[in-house]
C-alpha cells in the first residue's frame, strides 16, 4: 500500500512510486542504504528513531519504487517546528549529510515533489537537502562548506610517518606529560559530555542533551564509539564521538578544554582516531565540515586532509532569502556572548530545548 499526508498525517496513496517507510519496510530501506555507493550513514533507518527520541521530531522517510517494487530512491525528512526559529524540513539535521539518494534524475524528481507536498500540507517555510554531491534540481544551493577527508594508510605507521614533524611533536607533547587516549562506549558519555558542553559553552552554543548522544549509541553500537583524552590525574579534558560507515570513520562532535590547551590533547584526541580507523580497516577519515580558509579547515588540513564540496540545496515556500540559522547570523551575536557567561549547569539545562530546534 502506497502512503501519502493527509490533515490528520494518515496514510493513504499520494505518489504512484513514492511512499512512505513503514516499520515493515525498514530491512528494505537499509538494504537500498548498504547498497547504494552515493547513501551516508545519516540515511540508514535508525536515525529515524533516534531523532524521534530525542528531540520528538515528526519524521518522513520517503522512498521511491520501480515497476517491480524495487527501492530505487529515499528521502530522509525531519520537520522542525518552534516559534524561535520557525517550521522547516530538513535532510538531515544535526549532522553534514542526508538528502536525496537515488538511481536516477527521475526518482530525484519524484522524491523532491513528494517533500514539496509534505511541506505544503505542514505549512513548512522551506526545505533544506544536505549533499556531497551535485543535484540536477535547479533550486537554489549553498556551496559555502566543505567537508575534510583524508585518505588512511593500511598501517598507522605510514600514517605518523607522512605527518608533519611539527604535528607529531604535538601529538607527543600531551603523551609526554603523562596523558592517555582511551576508546570505548556507553561507559564514556559522561566523560565526553562534560567535556563537550564545557566547550560549547565556551563557543556560546547551546548544548544537546546528553540523552542525544546515549540513543546514537544504543543505536548504533557496533559502529560509534567514544575517544577520550585524559590526564595523570584521570580528568577527561578531550574528547571526539566517532561514527563509521562503510570504509569511512567521521567525527561529527570532538571537544577539547581551553584550560588545557598548552598542552594539546586534542592532537592526541585525533592521533588516536586516526590510528583506530587505520587499524579497524576504514581507508578514509572524515573531520566533518568547515568553511575554507577559517580555523578549523587549517586545523584539519595540517592532517593531509582535502576538502569535498558540500551543496545544500533549498526549496522557498515563498521565494524569499535563504535561511541562516546558525552562528554567523549577526542577529545571534548577543544571544551567543550572554550564552558565553552563564554557568556551565545553566546552559546544560536549557541549551537542550533551545538547540533541538537548530540544524
Amino acid at each position: 500500500m502506497q502512503s501519502t499526508i493527509n490533515n490528520d498525517d494518515s496514510d493513504e496513496s499520494f505518489r504512484s512510486s513514492v511512499q512512505i517507510l513503514k516499520n515493515t519496510e525498514v530491512e528494505r530501506w537499509d538494504r537500498y542504504v548498504t547498497e547504494s555507493d552515493n547513501a551516508t550513514c545519516y540515511h540508514l533507518s535508525g536515525w529515524k528513531s533516534v531523532i524521534e527520541r530525542s528531540f520528538s521530531h515528526k519524521t518522513y522517510y520517503l522512498f521511491a519504487e520501480d515497476s517491480k517494487g524495487q527501492i530505487k530512491g529515499i528521502l530522509p525528512l525531519v520537520n522542525l517546528k518552534s516559534i524561535l526559529f520557525g517550521n522547516f524540513i530538513i535532510s538531515m539535521p544535526y549532522f553534514n549529510y542526508g538528502g536525496i539518494c537515488a538511481a536516477g534524475e527521475d526518482y530525484a524528481a519524484k522524491l523532491m515533489k513528494g517533500a514539496i507536498d509534505i511541506a505544503i500540507k505542514q505549512d513548512a517555510t522551506h526545505i533544506e537537502l544536505r549533499h556531497s554531491q551535485p543535484l540536477t534540481l535547479t533550486i537554489p544551493v549553498k556551496t559555502a562548506k566543505v567537508a575534510m577527508h583524508l585518505q588512511l594508510s593500511a598501517e598507522p605507521d605510514e600514517l605518523w610517518k607522512s605527518l608533519p614533524s611539527k604535528l607529531r611533536s604535538q601529538i607527543m607533547r600531551p603523551i609526554k606529560e603523562g596523558m592517555c587516549a582511551i576508546l570505548g562506549g556507553e561507559e564514556h558519555l559522561d566523560d565526553f559530555y562534560n567535556v563537550f558542553s564545557e566547550n560549547m559553552r565556551d563557543l556560546g552554543t547551546p548544548v544537546y542533551g546528553k540523552d542525544f548522544f546515549r540513543n546514537i549509541l544504543m543505536q548504533f553500537p557496533s559502529s560509534t564509539r567514544i575517544c577520550t583524552v585524559f590526564t595523570k590525574a584521570g580528568k577527561p579534558v578531550a574528547s571526539g564521538f566517532l561514527v563509521g560507515f562503510k570504509k569511512v570513520l567521521e567525527i561529527p562532535w570532538a571537544s577539547s578544554l581551553r584550560s588545557h590547551k598548552r598542552s594539546s590533547p586534542n592532537m592526541l584526541l585525533y592521533w588516536t582516531s586516526l590510528k583506530y580507523a587505520c587499524e579497524n580497516g576504514y581507508d578514509t577519515f572524515d573531520f566533518g565540515r568547515s568553511t575554507p580558509g577559517e580555523g578549523t579547515y587549517k586545523f584539519k588540513e595540517q592532517w593531509g586532509a582535502k576538502p569535498v564540496q558540500l551543496y545544500w540545496y533549498y526549496w522557498l515556500k515563498n521565494k524569499g532569502s535563504l535561511p541562516e540559522l546558525n552562528p554567523r547570523n549577526p542577529k545571534y551575536e548577543i544571544a551567543i556572548k550572554v550564552w558565553q557567561k552563564l554557568p556551565l549547569s545553566i546552559t546544560k539545562l536549557v541549551g537542550p530545548a533551545i538547540v533541538r530546534n537548530l540544524p
